[in-house]
């Protein structure tokens, strides 16, 4: 079972920014290195604020995360990502929402999947890294309420990358946010999973926001094991700078792209469209923002 959410559920860790898991056995986060301090160009933000007004090193700008237009309950998603950024924003560490994608979304409860960027002040400089927070929610009478918090844990990095590994973590037709990367850098990720998203990107540019970590374990309102926690599938929540929850977005380019990962082996092809009669496709309100593509081994 899971803990109540309180703000004592919430610690900064020594290697990386902020919180500790809510649960007796919730893993700790494991920052990945973050090749610039500036805030991912998919946030929406709104408006600015600075993290630190004290001396030291200087930590970035950063802005709160709003939900898009065409997002189904976006209260959920906001009470989610206002805890995370609440406790991860203060005079000594700066956080950043990437993307807030949906875990599971029922009547009465929601898995929220908060991606994030972090940074926190040392004595030498600015430490920065990265975690993907798995928040879940409950409905009643006055709304939307945060009962627990789940962090990522990705494991620690493997001493030998593979050759696909290594291109993965090197193109830069591939967003990875600090969790995911830190995923691949752990050799837990499976070759079908990495061989699937190198293809991909040779077509479009991929903005992964979920491989393992961060990620409930089982699908979410069942007694199912998820691919995820397995590292045997990968989320993308945005298609050559296209969000996929985006109205705007054109539906061509998400089908494809959910052809596309059919194509190359996912036997789980889930997003905002359902397409034909092929059955390793689906569409539910938990992936109208994101397409979620699934692989057997």
């Amino acid at each position: 079972g899971v803990e109540p959410f309180t703000r004592r559920g919430f610690l900064v860790l020594g290697g990386g920014v902020l919180l500790s898991g809510c649960t007796a056995g919730s893993p700790s986060p494991s920052p990945s290195p973050s090749p610039s301090p500036s805030p991912s160009p998919s946030t929406s933000l709104s408006g600015t604020a600075s993290a630190s007004a004290s001396p030291g090193p200087v930590l970035p700008r950063v802005g709160r995360w709003q939900p898009d237009q065409n997002d189904l309950s976006p209260r959920a998603k906001v009470s989610a990502v206002r805890a995370v950024e609440r406790r991860g924003n203060g005079t000594r560490s700066a956080l950043q929402v990437l993307d807030a994608q949906f875990g599971g979304l029922l009547a009465g409860s929601a898995s929220v999947l908060v991606v994030c960027r972090t940074w926190r002040r040392r004595a030498g400089g600015i430490e920065q890294g990265g975690a993907t927070y798995d928040v879940r929610l409950s409905h009643g009478a006055t709304g939307w309420r945060v009962v627990a918090v789940h962090p990522s844990r990705p494991g620690a990095a493997s001493r030998r990358l593979t050759p696909d590994e290594r291109a993965v973590l090197a193109s830069e037709r591939i967003e990875l946010p600090p969790a995911a990367r830190a995923d691949v850098r752990s050799g837990q990720v499976h070759d079908s999973v990495l061989a699937a998203i190198l293809t991909l990107s040779q077509r479009y540019r991929v903005g992964v926001s979920v491989i393992r970590s961060g990620h409930p374990i089982h699908v979410f309102g069942t007694d199912r094991l998820s691919d995820h926690p397995q590292g045997r599938a990968f989320d993308t929540y945005r298609i050559d700078g296209r969000l996929v929850v985006d109205a705007g977005t054109p539906r061509r380019l998400v089908v494809g792209y959910m052809e596309a990962a059919a194509s190359l082996g996912s036997y789980n092809v889930g997003g905002p469209d359902l397409l034909g009669a092929a059955p390793q496709y689906f569409s539910d309100d938990t992936h109208h923002d994101h397409v979620h593509a699934g692989f057997s081994g």
